[in-house]
């Protein structure tokens, strides 16, 4: 149930909240805020029309495949339908109470009509419009285009993708994490915000207890491994590469395969933990056949300095332990238990689940030949004679779920929205 996203009396807003795209964030956004029940009423754009009519789109919110149905989300398994008062002329319903509008004539940002309807802050899950620095007039679609339609400001659920990789990220444009980076937002200055990816949100939990505890001068490189549940944009069956495709995996069948493919999750990380622009690493990803529950192996090399007390797994555990009992209890949870993919789905608000017992390290001594390492200051290395240092270094292997659609992502993006939304002018 979703118990835990209730206001509190009195913090009801009576601001709309504007979500552009049902595929399957728009969808668990709407889960969300009909759960949390912060704003007044939602504006959802389609953007065309969607089966037979206004029914089916609400059938279509009532029910996932993954999650179940909304009332039982809403309420447990007694509840009945919470979709009520249909009107197809003027696209509305009510979801728990909540009024919904529907819009399904326009798909460029810059047409949907989000002042006429109110909507000031929008949320686009659509995938499609990530360049923070495409005019809003741009043909095929901008962020900035919800702007000009009346937006205040507008939210992306997915990492920025610049295309003219000359142009610099505008001022007006910030990655966060909720629980992360979040204080680096600016009422302001701020007008488009990235809540990042999935993946990203777990990792920035997995990193920053261990930055936090080591500093990041003692993290010499680290890598990743995210194993991800499919995604929307995976074919069911075999299907013939459009021309000029670079990456036929992506045609080929998610229910069959284990696929490799590539993630932004490195980049993204940097936005939002800056140490980590001066930290060697790698990120990869390989999607496998689930609908969601993914998990990150995260590989950490650490420069050890106690040699008769080397970094070990309960050192490591203990940091992770003591960041899910304090300044991340919100959205960091330390596991003893042997879980799997689904024990994370659903889960609330857990960004991570460490499972710690599965935690493992090794220390070893790293032999350096300083007289082949380039840019030593002069004077260090005296004589012809080579100088080998022994560099002791413990490397960590660090496993974290999530639930990479409602349990983890849409959860914080949704605490995202309604900070923003609490900081408008």
């Amino acid at each position: 149930m979703a118990d835990h996203l209730k206001v509190k009396e009195g913090e009801k807003s009576q601001l709309k909240l504007g979500i552009n795209g049902l595929g399957r964030i728009g969808k668990l956004t709407v889960w969300h805020h009909i759960a949390r029940g912060y704003f007044s009423e939602l504006v959802v754009n389609v953007g065309r029309e969607a089966g037979g009519g206004l029914d089916d789109i609400a059938s279509y919110i009532e029910r996932d495949s993954t999650y179940g149905y909304l009332g039982q989300y809403l309420y447990g398994h007694r509840a009945g339908r919470v979709i009520e008062n249909l009107n197809e002329e003027h696209g509305k319903f009510e979801v728990n109470g909540t009024p919904v509008t529907v819009l399904r004539k326009d798909r460029n940002p810059k047409d949907i009509p989000w002042k006429s309807w109110g909507a000031h802050l929008v949320v686009d899950a659509t995938g499609k419009f990530l360049d923070p620095t495409a005019p809003s007039d741009s043909k095929n679609g901008s962020i900035q285009g919800h702007l000009q339609a009346g937006a205040q400001k507008a939210i992306v659920s997915a990492p920025f993708k610049i295309k003219e990789k000359s142009m610099a990220m505008p001022g007006d444009a910030v990655t966060m994490v909720m629980g992360i980076n979040d204080d680096q937002y600016h009422p302001q200055q701020h007008r488009m915000i990235s809540a990042a990816s999935c993946t990203t949100t777990c990792l920035a939990f997995m990193v920053k207890p261990l930055l936090d505890y080591f500093g990041g001068d003692k993290i010499l490189s680290a890598s990743m491994v995210t194993v991800h549940a499919a995604t929307g944009s995976q074919e069911v069956l075999d299907r013939l590469p459009d021309a000029k495709s670079k990456d036929l995996r992506k045609n080929r069948s998610i229910m069959n395969n284990i696929i490799l493919t590539s993630t932004g999750a490195a980049q993204a990380l940097a936005l939002v933990i800056p140490e980590m622009k001066r930290i060697g690493f790698i990120a990869e990803s390989v999607r496998i056949p689930t609908s969601t529950g993914s998990l990150i192996v995260l590989v950490v090399n650490i420069q050890d300095e106690n040699l008769e007390r080397p970094i070990n797994r309960e050192m490591i555990n203990q940091v992770y332990q003591k960041a899910s009992a304090t300044y991340m209890s919100k959205y960091l949870i330390f596991s003893e238990r042997q879980n799997v993919s689904t024990d994370i789905i659903g889960s609330p608000n857990a960004a991570a689940m460490i499972e710690g017992t599965e935690t493992h390290t090794r220390t070893a001594h790293i032999c350096v030949d300083l007289s082949k390492v380039p840019g030593l200051p002069p004077g260090i290395i005296k004589g012809d004679t080579s100088c080998v240092a022994e560099i002791p270094v413990t490397q960590a292997v660090v496993y974290g779920w999530y639930d990479n659609e409602l349990g983890s992502y849409t959860n914080l993006l949704g605490d995202l929205t309604v900070k923003i939304a609490k900081e408008l002018r």
